[in-house]
């Protein structure tokens, strides 16, 4: 499992409606990708759930780094996105577990993504194993969010450049008040093709 995203960035005054007609007419097009697990097309609207900024993030979770690679340069698609709005930059980071939720079954309407710096001292007894005690103990709170009935699905990752974690949870309808989130999306659109076939519980 490998997660990505890329962050649009619009104007303070930008109309979020372009956005949706823009998902609604064209996001049914990754629906039957091969090698995608899942893509979410979320927003953030300046204003709304604390957002500072109006904001276009499509997420995806790939089962296929091959898959992720063609359709970032091999006319798979993401040419659009440079065509209308410039090349951004394509975060990702390397899958270390995910889990299905009680309301997988559910269209999820709200998002959730938490990146957290991964301290240098996360290793304060210099045995080298310090980071995979920090690991399990984020795979083990995954889990409990996991088991909440508003969870659709649920993602913990790691960008091993700038050493800082990245939890992404898929809420049915509103992100949970106690979720220690940095950032809330609205999802327009769900494309869910190899959705079955993500890892279930930790990666390795």
């Amino acid at each position: 499992m490998y997660a990505k995203q890329y962050e649009i960035t619009l104007p303070a005054d930008y109309d979020m409606e372009i956005i949706r007609k823009r998902v609604a007419a064209g996001g049914h097009v990754l629906d039957d990708r091969a090698g995608l697990g899942l893509k979410a097309y979320v927003i953030r609207e300046r204003g709304i759930d604390g957002s500072p900024v109006n904001q276009y993030a499509p997420f995806y979770l790939w089962n296929d780094t091959s898959a992720m690679a063609h359709f970032l340069v091999g006319r798979g698609g993401f040419q659009n996105i440079v065509r209308d709005f410039g090349r951004p930059a394509a975060l990702h980071w390397a899958g270390i577990a995910c889990h299905a939720g009680p309301a997988r079954k559910a269209f999820p309407r709200a998002a959730s993504r938490r990146l957290t710096p991964i301290p240098a001292d996360s290793d304060p007894y210099a045995t080298g194993l310090g980071l995979a005690a920090l690991i399990e103990r984020e795979v083990e709170e995954l889990r409990g969010i996991a088991r909440r009935e508003d969870v659709h699905t649920v993602a913990l990752a790691f960008d091993p450049q700038s050493w800082q974690l990245m939890r992404f949870v898929l809420w049915e309808e509103a992100v949970a008040p106690d979720e220690a989130a940095t950032e809330c999306y609205e999802v327009l659109h769900l494309s869910a093709p190899g959705m079955t076939r993500l890892p279930e519980g930790q990666a390795w």
